[in-house]
């Protein structure tokens, strides 16, 4: 009897040290595996985010980070400056206009186009390819078309327009204000809303068909199972695709500047910031500048997702 009882207790104190061996082995695997992604994201996100931090209390050029690096006098002056400056609040004002306009206008659209495509049809597979176009095109490509087709010399828009619709003089679409703002929004619509279709047909896919064919039963019309039975259960898809098209346009740069190159009042955060940089040389200023906007488009994402996305997935 007491040789059992020595084994017994001898074993926990056996067990310790294994069970810690392996505690140790599986923190080193686990450490070695998360290592490369934390490496990546210091190299890569962190260290810009905070030598950008750095330079943006700095008053500092081309010369003199050259010559000094990141190590240059620190100023306030940088944000003080951006912030009484009325030109910084009216391309504000401009980019909240593009980028609210540009979301709602490509989320309609694709939501338009995913119900066209909901019923089966021959061919629909084609056609639905086809929808992708002006999301898979290049950039460069897509604009170079668009200011083609929009000059107002030789352009066709212009040339239709003239010779059917009436128009006495030409429009020039991408070279005065407010007419270019409406045409760069248009065009970022037309560009993007295959995005969002591509989120609304997969949602639409997992749709339950017995609750439309109930309220069909009920003598529902079209639009009210639109309104009342597919729209509620498409809301939290909606939710998302609008955080995340406000963050793409808040932020966009190539469509705007290969389009207008801001001008005739189509200069957006982005394009600002770029136009101080290189035009200006102000690197400072142009860091302090994207801050500021960061700081902006966060705290609005914030109040975006903690009042008005969490309110829509609580209704549908």
């Amino acid at each position: 009897m007491s040789q059992p009882t020595t084994q017994a207790k001898a074993a926990p104190a056996g067990g310790r040290p294994r069970r810690s061996l392996l505690a140790r082995q599986d923190s080193r695997a686990g450490i070695t595996m998360v290592l490369p992604a934390v490496i990546v994201i210091v190299a890569i996100i962190i260290v810009p985010l905070a030598w950008n931090l750095i330079l943006a209390f700095e008053r500092t050029s081309f010369s003199t980070v050259a010559a000094n690096g990141i190590f240059n006098p620190l100023t306030l002056d940088n944000f003080i400056g951006i912030l009484t400056d009325s030109g910084f609040w009216n391309t504000i004002g401009t980019t909240v206009i593009y980028s609210v306009c540009s979301t709602l206008g490509s989320i309609i659209v694709g939501l338009i186009a995913s119900l066209a495509f909901r019923k089966p049809f021959r061919s629909r597979g084609v056609f639905r390819s086809f929808m992708l176009l002006p999301y898979v095109a290049p950039v460069v490509a897509v604009t170079f078309v668009w200011q083609i087709m929009l000059n107002p010399q030789f352009g066709i828009v212009n040339s239709v327009g003239k010779s059917y619709l009436g128009w006495e003089h030409p429009i020039n679409f991408l070279g005065q204000a407010p007419t270019a703002l409406m045409t760069v929004i248009g065009f970022e619509i037309w560009r993007y809303f295959p995005f969002a279709f591509l989120f609304i047909t997969a949602r639409m896919a997992g749709l339950p068909r017995d609750l439309e064919e109930a309220a069909l039963v009920d003598g529902v019309t079209p639009w009210q199972n639109f309104r009342f039975v597919i729209l509620p259960q498409l809301m939290p898809v909606i939710a998302l695709l609008s955080v995340l098209r406000l963050i793409m346009t808040f932020n966009k740069f190539d469509d705007i500047f290969l389009l207008t190159g801001g001008g005739a009042g189509t200069q957006v955060a982005a394009v600002r910031v770029y136009n101080q940089l290189l035009g200006n040389f102000d690197i400072g200023g142009a860091a302090a500048n994207a801050f500021v906007l960061s700081a902006i488009l966060a705290g609005s994402l914030f109040v975006y997702v903690k009042f008005i996305a969490s309110r829509a997935e609580d209704e549908s």
